[in-house]
This record gives C-alpha cells, sequence and structure tokens, in this order.
C-alpha cells in the first residue's frame, strides 16, 4: 500500500486535504476578513461589481478582485448562502500547494519518498490550514506564486540551451495570478527569497540563455498582476488614491512589531515544530542528508524570507504563511534522514527529540480522541456512527506509539497523518453538533429577553428595509443576506426616502438613537445576538451583538 502511495503522491494529498477540511467547512463561524471577503464576492454577483469591487455597497479596491472573483463563481455553482461553498476555492488552493510542493521537490531531484513527505509537511503545518479561515485571499498568492516558482525552476534547471515556452507562459500567467490575488505581497515574500537563494545556488550551473527569457517572463507577470491597479486607478482615480494611501500608511504605522518578531517562525507549523528548529541547525544536518545542494538552497529560501519579512515595521503572524513552503522542504530532508536511519540511530541526542515529539503527538491524539467520543457521549447528541470514526482516531493514535515503538518512523508518520484526518473530523462533526445544541438552548432561554439569533427574526416582523446606525460589522452583513447601508456618513445623517425602517445599533452607540432621531419615533425591537460563543470565552465578539430599533 505504502508504495502505491508513492507512485501517486498528489493524489495522496489531495485525499488528505479534501478529506480533512471538506466534510465539516462550515463547521466554524465567519470571521472578519472572512465576512469582508465573501460580502464582496456576493456583491460581485448581485450588482456585477466584477472589477470595481465593493463591500456592502462601498468601494473596496484594498484587495485585488481574482480570489473574489473565484470564491463568487464558486458561489454561483454551490449557493451564494453557504459557507462552505465560499470556502471551497481555497481549499483548491492548498491543494494545488500541496501538489506543486510534491512536483517541485522531484525537479529537485529528490526521491519519490521524500517528495511526498514534503506535500504531506506543507498541507499539515498549522497555519496553512488555519489561513483558509482567517485570511483566505493569502492562500491564493502563495499557491498560485509556487506554481510560477515550479515552471520557472524547471526552466532553469533544464539542460542547457533547452527550455519549454508553455512552461514561461504558465510561470508569467501565475505570477501575474498571485499579484491579482495580494498584491505584491508573495512576489516580496516568496519569490524574492527564492531568487536570491537560486543564485547563490545555482547561478553557475544555469546557461545564460536562460535568463533573458527569465526576465521576460516576469516582466509579462508584472503586467499581468498589475493590469488591474491601472484599470482602477484610471476608473475611479479619487478612491484609488484615499485607500492606497491608507493602505501603504500601514506598513510603517499599525502593528509595528520588532525586528526579531518572526524569529520564533518554525512554532508555526505545528506539529512540525521541533523538527523544523532541527532542520534549520546547519551545521548539524549537512553531513546527513543525501542532497547537500538542495538542502543549502530551501534553507536559504527559508531564512531569507524570514530577513525580508523582518525588514517591513507592520508584522503580524498569518504574514509568516509564506516562510512555510521552503521551511516545508528544510523539515523534508530532516524527516527523511530520520526515516532513512531511525532505526540504526544509537545517540540519545538524536532519538530523544524524536521520540518526545512523535510520542507527545500521539499521546495527545490518544487523550484528543478519548475526550471528543466522553463528551459526546455525555451529552447524547452523537448516534453510533458519528462516534465510530473517534474509535479509529484512538486506533491511529496506537499506531504511531506502536510503529514508533518499533522503529519503523515513516509507518509512524503516515498513521499521523491519518489519525489528524481523522481527528480534525471528529472535532468539526462534534463541534458543528455542539454549536446547533447550544444555538437551540440559548434560543430558547432567551426569548422572554427579545433575544434573537438570526437575521430570520426580520421575517416575522413588517417588510422594511435595515439600515446601519454606523454602518454594520462585516459578519452582520454576511449574516443579513444583503447590504446594511449606513445612514452617518463622514459625521452626517442621511435620512433614507422610506417613512420607516430598522436601524442596527450597536451597544454603545445605543445612546445616540434619541439624538440622532428627535423628531421620531424610535422603538426598541430585540437584540441580534449572533454569537454562538459563551460570552466569557475568547472567541465571544461584540461585533456579533446589535440592538435593532424601529423608526418611524
Amino acid at each position: 500500500m505504502i508504495e502505491q502511495l508513492e507512485k501517486r503522491p498528489v493524489l495522496v494529498i489531495t485525499f488528505v486535504v479534501l478529506g480533512m477540511l471538506l466534510p465539516f467547512l462550515d463547521a466554524l463561524e465567519v470571521t472578519i476578513m472572512e465576512a469582508r471577503n465573501f460580502i464582496s464576492a456576493r456583491e460581485m454577483l448581485t450588482d456585477n461589481n466584477w472589477l470595481l469591487t465593493t463591500m456592502n455597497g462601498e468601494p473596496r479596491y484594498e484587495k485585488p478582485p481574482l480570489p473574489t472573483l473565484l470564491t463568487a463563481l464558486s458561489g454561483y455553482v454551490f449557493g451564494i448562502k453557504s459557507v462552505w461553498a465560499m470556502r471551497l476555492p481555497a481549499v483548491l488552493m492548498v491543494v494545488l500547494l500541496g501538489s506543486v510542493v510534491v512536483t517541485l521537490s522531484r525537479k529537485l531531484t529528490l526521491s519519490p519518498r521524500h517528495s511526498l513527505l514534503n506535500g504531506l509537511i506543507s498541507v499539515t503545518s498549522l497555519y496553512v490550514v488555519l489561513i483558509i479561515f482567517e485570511a483566505p485571499w493569502d492562500i491564493y498568492a502563495h499557491a498560485f506564486m509556487l506554481s510560477g516558482i515550479y515552471c520557472l525552476f524547471s526552466n532553469l534547471r533544464s539542460p542547457s540551451g533547452e527550455s519549454n515556452i508553455l512552461k514561461w507562459v504558465v510561470a508569467a500567467l501565475c505570477l501575474g495570478a498571485s499579484i491579482l490575488s495580494k498584491g505584491p505581497v508573495s512576489l516580496y515574500a516568496l519569490f524574492l527569497p527564492f531568487v536570491i537563494a537560486y543564485l547563490i545556488q545555482y547561478r553557475r550551473e544555469t546557461s545564460r540563455k536562460k535568463w533573458l527569457p527569465f526576465i521576460i517572463t516576469i516582466c509579462m507577470g508584472l503586467v499581468i498582476g498589475f493590469s488591474w491597479y491601472i484599470y482602477v486607478r484610471s476608473a475611479d482615480p479619487v478612491t484609488f488614491a484615499r485607500i492606497a494611501e491608507r493602505e501603504t500608511g500601514n506598513w510603517t504605522s499599525y502593528n509595528v512589531r520588532p525586528f526579531y518578531y518572526y524569529w520564533s517562525f518554525f512554532v508555526q507549523s505545528g506539529l512540525w515544530t521541533i523538527p523544523a528548529f532541527i532542520s534549520i541547525l546547519y551545521p548539524y544536518l549537512k553531513t546527513r542528508v543525501l542532497h547537500h545542494k538542495e538542502y543549502t538552497f530551501t534553507l536559504l529560501w527559508t531564512l531569507l524570507a524570514v530577513v525580508l519579512l523582518s525588514i517591513i515595521p507592520e508584522k503580524k503572524s498569518r504574514y509568516l504563511m509564506p516562510v512555510l513552503i521552503p521551511l516545508a522542504f528544510t523539515i523534508g530532508f530532516y524527516i527523511h534522514y530520520l526515516v532513512r536511519s531511525f532505526s540504526k540511530l544509537t545517540d540519545r541526542r538524536e532519538t530523544l527529540p524524536v521520540y518526545f515529539n512523535i510520542g507527545l503527538i500521539g499521546t495527545l491524539i490518544i487523550l484528543g480522541g478519548l475526550a471528543l467520543l466522553t463528551l459526546g457521549w455525555r451529552l447524547a447528541y452523537l448516534s453510533v456512527l458519528d462516534i465510530l470514526p473517534g474509535v479509529f482516531v484512538v486506533l491511529a493514535g496506537v499506531c504511531i506509539i506502536y510503529f514508533l515503538v518499533k522503529k519503523e518512523l515513516y509507518k509512524s508518520l503516515l498513521s499521523l497523518v491519518i489519525a489528524l484526518v481523522l481527528l480534525v473530523n471528529v472535532g468539526f462533526n462534534e463541534r458543528s453538533q455542539f454549536k446547533e445544541y447550544a444555538h437551540k438552548s440559548v434560543k430558547s432561554s432567551s426569548l422572554d429577553n427579545r433575544v434573537e439569533t438570526s437575521f430570520k427574526a426580520f421575517e416575522n416582523l413588517p417588510a422594511l428595509p435595515v439600515y446601519g446606525l454606523n454602518g454594520a460589522t462585516p459578519e452582520m452583513v454576511w449574516a443579513a443576506g444583503q447590504k446594511i447601508p449606513r445612514l452617518c456618513k463622514d459625521d452626517e445623517l442621511v435620512m433614507p426616502g422610506e417613512d420607516s425602517f430598522y436601524t442596527l445599533v450597536f451597544f454603545e452607540d445605543d445612546w445616540l438613537v434619541s439624538e440622532t432621531f428627535p423628531d421620531m419615533q424610535h422603538k426598541f425591537m430585540f437584540t441580534l445576538e449572533l454569537n454562538t460563543a459563551d460570552p466569557a470565552s475568547r472567541n465571544y465578539t461584540d461585533r456579533k451583538v446589535a440592538s435593532v430599533y424601529l423608526v418611524e
């Protein structure tokens, strides 16, 4: 079975990603960043704003339109109200990312087993998964950019004088698609460190004839990528200039962190944290890997990406996502060394980190599976079929420990990936079941306090337009399924044409209602509470709570 898996690594990556994320893709609540993107995608379909993108009816040129377009197409096919549909393209981007990691590994002359390990590491790193729910548009930029890098690397490393014209064209399209997804972010954080690392390692081995088409390809990619910016600049220059000034100002004044903020970058790989740290210890690993030149190249690529990101004053943990891509290759060299040599290692300094890391993960998976089973059993809202995957989680965790003790590390790692897929599915399944269970409980217990948990509450009221006093949060607009125009713009009240309407007022603005509508009747109707988390938990947010008033 293992041999068959290694012969079809892309298929394995596809099944791992889809199996881990698709079944319960809508289990997590929509975040504020997702809501903004989903609203823009929805308004592409409803308002035909395909290039001049909007959010809640107002211009939104902060993000290029390609991911929004792909999300809108998914919503058109599977349903514009479906969170599952809106997240689906981002999942497919993770599949693309993992698949390209495998193919690029093969181009680096790594073995099929080594390439498969690299691909599995890339798609199971913590932030690669989390970025789907926190900032979907980043994954598009980096997946497209890595695809372009593969085409460029393939042509540059081909025998002297030989190159594939189609790969140059695809590389230009991918570079352009990356810029059309997130601007020049991936160009700076992923492509530039790749080019520098390549020049250091492979410049002398590359034919001079390759550099002219290489430069032409990059220029074509830049033209494709920045074409949208040029169009918006000419179509709506005033708004574009205002947004561009605010965005560029954020680079030096927003979320400013010290230079060393990213130095713990290896932690973002999650369960691969310890291998990630050991893999960047060049003096230790340089004599243990089979492909020293390729290892040095990926290590340089990783460290240069960290340095370049550290130069920019604005820093966020999610901005480290592009670093995890070359880091997956770097980790893969260490893991492949262990797979080859672990059964023969006698030095405790080398074996102890492996036993600790994988043993700890296996133990946590077993305990996590048991905890989920116990929780579901006690609350009695799961059926036998719902509980059965949890049993497999425990069994997979036992396999991790069993193969580790027998020093069959490769089988232990494959069991780990299987356990991770099962654990995520069981966890999301129980979370969705519990969320529905808790949602019903909250709604039934809060009716007397005039608290409603969805916009369906408006269906029982007279059909009137809904406005936001000072606007509405993205989560509210997405949940409403329609625009919620703001009444107060630039400190001026813009009254709607209707004689009666509803207005959403967030708690800190409740006192403004009487001052805003002094000559009108305003009546409190109910509190709109979209949170499903407990008010004491860190997931609870005031952005999902608003008072609803009827104004006449």
